[in-house]
Parts: C-alpha cells; sequence; structure tokens
C-alpha cells in the first residue's frame, strides 16, 4: 500500500496470567511447536532469497549483547543472538526454550530446551550452554547492564543435556520475559575465557540467532548473512541484510527515493510527510513501547535539590516538546509508555509536578536558593534527531523560569559510557522496553547493588515499592504497587518521560511481509521478503 496508513490501536499487553506474572498459567500454554507468533505474522506465501539494505541514522557502539547497553545495538543483535524467550507483544513466547514448568512456591523454574539448536560456531546448544550464559549476566562484576534483572537467581542447575532449572530466592512475576535477549543470550560455554573476547563479536558472531555476522565496518556499514544451521525450518527468508549507516536524515531520504536503501526508520516521522505518495515506497506507522525522556541526575549540580527537579518539571511543555521534536506522530507520555498507559498507568491528574505551571516552578527555584538563576548543561546524541529540536524548545521553556541552558551534542558510544558510570548529568535519553514494569523501572530506578540507579537517585520508598513489584504475583495487588511508584517517580522526578513517538518505517515495494516491533527492534526482518 502507498501512502501514510492510520495507526492501528495498540492491543491490551500482559492481560491475564501472563500479565501480572503467572508463570504457571503461561507454563501450562506452552507446546514443543513453534510458535507462529515468533518473529511476526506469516507471509502469504513463501518467497525466499535475496537481499535487502536498511538505511540507519544511528550505529551500534559495538555488537556484544552483554555489555553494550545501546538500543540501536539491541535492534541489530535480536537478528543474531537468542534467550530462551522472545519478546511477544502480549507476553514471552518460548524460543530457545521448549517449554517450562514452574514450582508451586514460584522459586523454582524448569526450562526443557530445543534439541537440534546450534551455534554459529558450529556446535550444539546444550544446558551447560544455557547455564554458563545466564550466570556470567547475572554476575555484576562482568559488567553487564542486564545484571539486575537476574538477581532474584539464587543458582542454575544442569539437569540433562536438555534441561535446566533456576533457583530464586524469591517469587519474579517477570522472569520469562527477564529471559529474552534485551541484554544477554544464550552462548557457548567458555565465550568470553579469551582476552579480546568481547571486541571479537564486533567480527564474529557466537550466537543461535537467524543471521550471523559477515562484515562490520564501523562508521559504514554491517552485513549479515543467512544462518544456514538455524533451527526454525525455512528462517529467515532473507539471504543478507546490510545496514547502511547514513550522517543524517536529509541523507536517509534521499537514499530511499534512490532506492540506495529498501527499508529505514524515519528518525523524525514528521520526515515521511516529504515522501508521502513517491512511487514505489510505502510508509507505515506501527505502535511503540518506547519513551523519548529527560533524565536528571541527582549528582549533578542543582539538579541535587529535589525541589529544582520539581520545578523543572513544572515547566516543561511536553506537548510543544512533542510537536517540535516530532510533530504529531506521539503521544504525550507522563510515567510509562504510552503502550503500557492502558494497563499500567496512572493518570495525569493523580500525578505531581506535571507542567507547564511555571509560577509554581519559580517558586520552588526561590525557595531551593536559586532566585537568581541556574545554568545547567543538557546533553543530546548525535544521530538522534527528534533531539535537536525538543533541546532548543526546552531551552526556551526553562529560560522563563531563570535555568540556562547550554547544549552539548555527544556521540552515542560517549553518551553510554556516561550512562554505564552513572554520570548522566542532565540528558535526553530515547529507550525501548519489554511490556512488562518490573523490566521498565527496576534496573533503571533501583538502588545498587540490586538495581543499577543511572540518574542516582537513591529513593528509599522507590526501590521498596519496586522490590515489592518484582515479587507479587496478584494482578491487582501488582497493578496498586507500581500505581505507588509512578506516583513517587513524579514526585522525586529523577526522570521527566516526554512522550511516546510511533515507529514510522518506509519500504520500497520490492519489500514484502515486513512487520515493525513495538519495541523498535528489528524482529521483523526474519520473516521480511524481497522480490
Amino acid at each position: 500500500m502507498n501512502g501514510l496508513s492510520g495507526i492501528s490501536t495498540l492491543r491490551r499487553l500482559w492481560l491475564g496470567a501472563a500479565l501480572a506474572g503467572s508463570a504457571t498459567a503461561l507454563a501450562g500454554a506452552a507446546t514443543a511447536d513453534i510458535s507462529p507468533l515468533l518473529y511476526g505474522p506469516e507471509p502469504d506465501a513463501v518467497r525466499s532469497g535475496g537481499s535487502l539494505t536498511y538505511g540507519s541514522l544511528v550505529e551500534p557502539p559495538a555488537l556484544d549483547p552483554f555489555h553494550q547497553g545501546a538500543d540501536a545495538r539491541i535492534r541489530v543483535t535480536t537478528l543474531i543472538y537468542q534467550g530462551l524467550f522472545y519478546e511477544g507483544e502480549d507476553g514471552p513466547i518460548p524460543l530457545l526454550a521448549r517449554d517450562f514448568e514452574v514450582s508451586d512456591d514460584g522459586l523454582v523454574y524448569t526450562f526443557h530446551l530445543r534439541d537440534g539448536v546450534r551455534f554459529h560456531t558450529g556446535g550444539e546448544m546444550t544446558a551447560a550452554d544455557v547455564k554458563y550464559s545466564y550466570d556470567y549476566i547475572r554476575d555484576p562484576d562482568n559488567g553487564s547492564p542486564g545484571a539486575g534483572d537476574f538477581n532474584m537467581i539464587d543458582e542454575i542447575r544442569v539437569i540433562d543435556d536438555l534441561t535446566v532449572e533456576f533457583v530464586l530466592t524469591s517469587p519474579n512475576a517477570s522472569l520469562p520475559m527477564a529471559l529474552g535477549n534485551k541484554y544477554g543470550a544464550v552462548v557457548p560455554a567458555g565465550t568470553f575465557d579469551a582476552d579480546g573476547s568481547r571486541a571479537a563479536m564486533n567480527d564474529r558472531s557466537v550466537g543461535t540467532g537467524p543471521f550471523m555476522i559477515r562484515e562490520y565496518q564501523p562508521n559504514s556499514f554491517l552485513e549479515l548473512e543467512r544462518f544456514a544451521d538455524y533451527w526454525q525450518p525455512g528462517l529467515p527468508y532473507l539471504d543478507e541484510i546490510t545496514y547502511l549507516y547514513l550522517p543524517n536524515n536529509a541523507a536517509l531520504l534521499v537514499a530511499l527515493q534512490n532506492n540506495r536503501v529498501d527499508v529505514a526508520r524515519l528518525g523524525r516521522p514528521q520526515d515521511a510527510e516529504q515522501i508521502e505518495g513517491m512511487p514505489n515506497i510505502t510508509v507505515q506507522r506501527w505502535p511503540a513501547l518506547e519513551q523519548k525522556a529527560l533524565d536528571l541526575d541527582s549528582n549533578y549540580g542543582a539538579l541535587s535539590d529535589e525541589r529544582v527537579r520539581q520545578a523543572i518539571s513544572l515547566a516543561v511543555d511536553k506537548e510543544e516538546i512533542l510537536q517540535a521534536a516530532i510533530g504529531g506522530y506521539g503521544t504525550v507520555i507522563h510515567t510509562i509508555v504510552a503502550g503500557m498507559q492502558e494497563s499500567w498507568g496512572v493518570p495525569r491528574d493523580e500525578l505531581d509536578f506535571q507542567g507547564p505551571d511555571r509560577e509554581r516552578a519559580r517558586a520552588l527555584l526561590e525557595e531551593a536558593g536559586h532566585g537568581s538563576g541556574v545554568d545547567l548543561t543538557l546533553t543530546t546524541i548525535i544521530g538522534y534527531d527528534w533531539m535537536d529540536p525538543a533541546a532548543v524548545t526546552l531551552r526556551e521553556q526553562l529560560a522563563e523560569i531563570g535555568v540556562n541552558l547550554e547544549i552539548r551534542r555527544v556521540d552515542l558510544g560517549v553518551w553510554i559510557d556516561n550512562f554505564r558510570s552513572r554520570n548522566m548529568g542532565f540528558t535526553f535519553n530515547d529507550w525501548a522496553t519489554q511490556p512488562d514494569p518490573n523490566l521498565l523501572f527496576f534496573r533503571h530506578f533501583h538502588q545498587q547493588p540490586q538495581g543499577a540507579d543511572f540518574r542516582n537517585w537513591n529513593n528509599d520508598v522507590a526501590s521498596e515499592l519496586l522490590r515489592q513489584g518484582q515479587q507479587e504475583s496478584d494482578p491487582e495487588a501488582r497493578r496498586a504497587i507500581y500505581r505507588d511508584f509512578q506516583k513517587e517517580l513524579a514526585r522525586s522526578v529523577p526522570t521527566i518521560m516526554l512522550f511516546s513517538a510511533d515507529h514510522v518505517t518506509v519500504t520500497s515495494n520490492r519489500v514484502h511481509n515486513f512487520w515493525q516491533h513495538p519495541t523498535g527492534w528489528h524482529f521483523g526482518l526474519v520473516k521480511t521478503q524481497v522480490e
């Protein structure tokens, strides 16, 4: 179809047993069959072979899924690496796990693995590889940004080659979804034993995914090729994918018009209007599980005072920033991503410090001793084009309450280093989530060492609520806990969630069965076809 399609309403996510974290019910529904929901919709007819070029404005700083936290990395490595589960739109779907059971007390998960799964290195996957991989992720000494997702695991036991047990110290309602591959994956035992093993992941892949690395040239391109021994019969349909990294949106639009690239997701969704109606291309909008946010590091200057953070929150006009950044191609949010608002969110009128209310904001700055003004530096990321107009708009808004902004643009790798070292300062952020509140909130906002607390919030009340929410299995009790957490998030302001942007993709008409996962990750390329 040509032209801009209307956005569909995002289905309710994680309702019923899966939403509540009732893994027993989820396990009962799992079968040994391969779910048709893996990697998107089935095509009307099988068309195998061919190459596809994907145009991208952002490049992963590295291809290591264990240590690299950038969303730009996750988008790509979901094609190369796999975990025990797949991030389904309505809950986790068994992937490398064939099925599983959970003990009555919720403390022992027994996973039965798929037989005949091979690594890109040629070896066959066993329970020993699963144990090694998840033991590595959960060890905080190894520096994985996903370690906090597994802090409740006490022990991983190999029962036989195709059976592994996870023993927990406390129940965790979102363990199956955490066993996807946002962070980590199942790799051969001993993968990280050799010196230089992390860097080697830029040159060769050791996963089980449908594609493997052929060549990666930083600042230029990444080539993936079909994994001939992939365990899902007939997949992937494409022989190869080339990611072509382009310097800006203008170059991306030209590449689309000249058929230099076959698929792209626009960094500025409103740019779709420039190419809408052009022959031989299709523009589509997709619902999103992601957020554009403004993060406030409690260790950075005046932001250590809660009243200053509250004043900034009151000064921000989110609708104005949304329009400046992406036009009308998104939804203003407050304490949770748009796709989870209906199931998990708190109405705006129940949250404090929601702007714009600049008179109240100026009074708070005066009370905090900053009546004469505050100087801050706002960090933005090169390649995230929405941030540039959003930064200018934010600077104008904060100037009205006496906050003076200097804007500093940095490469994604520099930003990630600051993020990992909890030296974020005052910065825009852009990230997707799996559809579970524990996975959205715990790692980011729980105190160390259980969480990463990237913003140095160190909030006792919030951390206790997050601990309770992780362990609670009753649906209504769990919702109540996360509502209380969001109210504390809004009150103390370690972050200001701004908006969820629709995913806007452009495909050439030689591309068929393309589908965009709501996280923005590239799962759908596994079943994409080309003429």
